[in-house]
């Protein structure tokens, strides 16, 4: 009589994106964005606002996202920029770079590209040229 419908996420959700709907353009949001569609395009949450990105198993976005917190338990082809922390649940299949600060990763989860972190990146992008050449220890 009743349909088992998958249980959204802990915390408030703002705006849901069913599953039967598509968006092609970039998108710009705040607060929790759920998302069991389908989205062609960049997903940005708006600096200085508290964020939540929650990519369902069905969902799937093809473009780069950026937020705050974002989790991942669809398809995302593109690369991801989490301020504060990225969970990549047990059906997340994400292609590109995942750029985060805290990482989670349950098993299942598959990723194709690279984990950087925020401050190590940030520590690379400090770094002097040549500065392997300065320590004779490295030859």
């Amino acid at each position: 009589m009743f349909k088992n419908k998958p249980a959204l996420p802990e915390g408030q959700v703002d705006t849901l994106i069913g599953p039967q709907v598509t968006i092609r353009g970039d998108l710009q949001f705040s607060g929790g964005l759920y998302i069991e569609g389908r989205i062609v395009g960049k997903v940005v949450a708006e600096d200085g606002q508290r964020a939540t990105l929650t990519l369902a198993e069905n969902g799937s976005i093809e473009g780069e996202v950026r937020a705050p917190v974002v989790v991942i338990n669809g398809r995302l082809d593109g690369d991801v920029y989490a301020a504060e922390r990225v969970e990549l649940a047990a059906k997340a299949r994400v292609q590109g770079n995942v750029h985060y600060k805290v990482v989670e990763m349950l098993a299942g989860a598959v990723l194709t590209g690279r984990l950087i972190h925020a401050e190590a990146a940030g520590a690379e992008a400090r770094a002097p040229e040549g500065w392997m050449d300065a320590d004779p220890a490295l030859g």
